[in-house]
């Protein structure tokens, strides 16, 4: 398994102006979350890039096209398990300045982090197995990616990433993450 693989978290939108959680509910990005965007492209342009791939929700894909403009490439797919988590009852709902207590309490309905995790990994190793060798950017969104890092490096929790913020993927920790899941 060989490949480069960055993560970026799609730029900001309304809802995280707002700190409302977003979830799979499908909020477009505004002209900051558009500038972020814009910025990711110009921090990965001192590199090459083969492949482009978002997940399936409209922000992530609207910054992968912005990302792609400044590099010259398409967005070749949308991935369903690139989605944020499911929040349920939570999704909409402010939660900036709560109490952790009532943060947690809301968050009952919201899909198992260990799903989001199995969810990640499985679609982040189908991806470089298909693109084997390649330079690949995936992206995605906060909490997918932060608890994906968070369990390829052995549980080491990952600070909450800013929208528009890249983060490589070390491939010998997700192969070695399939080894162990192999055993």
């Amino acid at each position: 398994m060989s490949a480069t693989l960055v993560l970026v978290r799609h730029g900001e939108t309304a809802w995280n102006a707002e700190g409302r959680l977003q979830g799979q509910t499908d909020i477009p990005l505004n002209e900051l979350g558009r500038g972020q965007a814009r910025g990711a492209g110009r921090e990965l342009a001192t590199r090459h890039w083969d492949v482009l791939v978002s997940s399936t929700l409209g922000r992530a894909a609207e910054t992968a096209e912005l990302i792609g403009h400044d590099l010259g490439l398409t967005l070749t797919e949308k991935l369903g398990g690139l989605q944020e988590r499911h929040y349920g009852n939570a999704e909409g709902r402010v939660v900036r300045d709560l109490p952790r207590e009532e943060i947690d309490s809301l968050l009952l309905s919201a899909e198992p982090e260990e799903d989001v995790v199995k969810r990640g990994i499985s679609t982040l190793s189908e991806l470089v197995l298909r693109h084997e060798g390649k330079n690949i950017i995936a992206v995605a969104h906060g909490t997918l990616i932060r608890l994906t890092v968070d369990e390829l490096q052995g549980g080491v929790r990952t600070k909450p990433l800013r929208n528009g913020q890249i983060v490589e993927v070390d491939i010998s920790l997700l192969q070695r993450h399939l080894s162990a899941a192999a055993h």
